[in-house]
């Protein structure tokens, strides 16, 4: 798989990319992730990337230029099953999706900042947009660097039990049952015996039981009766 983080802002993306579970992946060749800098891209001595917006009004927009010849020398390369753009209006980002686009091949993900970017380019580039919540940040790093470790860890090898990852919150629409680890009794806040009891059906059907209550309790948007 390969992911090309278009950025104004690639520091902001190094050290999130290079730990972890990312990391592992990326140096066991099953991810290929380049992180690019929109200003390679501009033509002025300045190395600028936004101007006023046409209209008036408060913020800069991403000029349309650097992006379009950005995406333009990518695609010109190889084919690119999605190009992502992160923003607060896209669509909201869940586990589902993360599943949908691990099966991938090439993404590109530009990262919006400042304002946003010219209209134009989310209308005749972009095939997807993607929002990790309902709020703003400073700049679209943050979000495509959740995106790209949402997506790599679900890669076949990239953790080394990949039942790890089909156990995670979200995966059936529900949240994960209680862990606990040893010691079994600390200060008198004790395991539950069910998990000290050996008997996998029963601490399997313990953990099912456990993880509905509490997406009934935590997350009731999720929670669907039987």
């Amino acid at each position: 798989m390969r992911i090309d983080i278009l950025t104004v802002m690639p520091d902001l993306l190094e050290s999130p990319l290079n730990y972890s579970v990312v990391k592992r992946a990326r140096n066991k060749g099953l991810v290929e992730i380049n992180i690019i800098n929109l200003r390679d891209f501009t033509k002025d001595r300045h190395r600028s990337v936004d101007d006023y917006p046409f209209g008036g009004g408060a913020g800069m927009v991403m000029m349309i230029e650097p992006v379009f010849d950005a995406i333009g020398k990518l695609t010109g390369e190889r084919g690119y099953d999605e190009i992502i753009y992160t923003s607060p209006d896209g669509e909201p980002f869940n586990q589902k999706m993360a599943n949908h686009l691990s099966l991938k091949n090439n993404i590109i993900i530009l990262a919006g900042h400042y304002k946003g970017i010219d209209q134009r380019i989310r209308d005749h580039l972009i095939t997807k947009e993607i929002s990790i919540g309902d709020y703003v940040l400073s700049g679209g790093e943050i979000p495509a660097a959740i995106i790209t470790d949402a997506i790599v860890r679900l890669i076949p090898g990239a953790i080394g039990d990949e039942q790890s990852a089909l156990s995670d919150s979200f995966q059936d629409d529900i949240l994960a049952p209680p862990l606990y680890t040893r010691p079994a009794d600390f200060k008198g806040w004790k395991v539950p015996d069910i998990l000290l009891s050996g008997n996998m059906p029963e601490i399997e059907k313990w953990r099912h039981e456990q993880a509905l209550e509490r997406t009934k309790k935590l997350r009731p948007d999720l929670h669907k009766e039987d």
